[in-house]
């Protein structure tokens, strides 16, 4: 048994997940707020499933790329818990998990490629075919008419996520596909977090940090009225 936890982007979600299958998911889709919802979105989860912390096997956390903050309060959560439990952690690339969810809406698709949107026309991708190879590695790319050319002359592409609607008017290859609605969630993680057990690639619930690909930079909010 498995406690999944996503938390890399806006959307926060948790999953109980059991020999690859995904058996009670949470979602919650509203402003960010993971500080405040994930602990009781864990505890809700596991009230209804009338289960005991030390009943899991492992707790899998998305490992990231994603939002700093959210990857921070997803791990934070999942080392406590492992920690407490005395159960095994398991980290899950983000990008693999907005994967599965793209081959989940398009059953023809060969190759995803997810996208988590940064700053401007940037964004965290990654090429993966539908075994689960990684085609490309993950990269902070700025998108722009020649990006993915070599590989959409060959392949079709299908890409997902809210960093792929603002890069659809430049990809405009007729091996380039689009669809709506990927976002990670917990209840993707159930298989990919399924198979680290397995093979026994668990992470030092100590020294793990999250993949954040690129250094946190503060930003001040709108509206902030600084005083000196």
């Amino acid at each position: 048994m498995i406690l999944c936890i996503e938390t890399s982007t806006d959307v926060c979600s948790v999953a109980l997940c059991s020999e690859g299958k995904t058996l009670k998911s949470l979602e919650y889709f509203g402003a960010p707020q993971h500080a405040s919802r994930l602990a009781p979105m864990i505890r809700d989860l596991m009230s209804q499933a009338c289960l005991n912390y030390r009943d899991l096997d492992a707790v899998a956390v998305s490992q990231g790329p994603g939002s700093y903050t959210g990857l921070r309060i997803g791990a934070s959560t999942a080392k406590g818990i492992a920690y407490a439990s005395g159960i095994k952690l398991i980290a899950v690339p983000t990008l693999s998990i907005m994967a599965r969810a793209i081959f989940y809406a398009d059953p023809d698709c060969r190759i995803a490629c997810p996208m988590i949107d940064a700053r401007r026309m940037e964004v965290y991708t990654s090429l993966i075919s539908r075994d689960g190879q990684i085609v490309s590695p993950t990269q902070a790319l700025v998108v722009d008419e020649d990006s993915f050319g070599t590989e959409l002359a060959h392949n079709e592409i299908t890409f997902g996520g809210n960093g792929a609607p603002k890069c659809q008017p430049l990809l405009t290859s007729p091996n380039a596909h689009f669809v709506q609605g990927v976002v990670p969630l917990a209840k993707d993680m159930a298989e990919l977090a399924y198979d680290r057990l397995q093979a026994g690639r668990v992470e030092s619930v100590a020294y793990f940090e999250p993949f954040y690909l690129k250094e946190f930079i503060a930003t001040t909010p709108k509206n902030k009225v600084l005083n000196f």
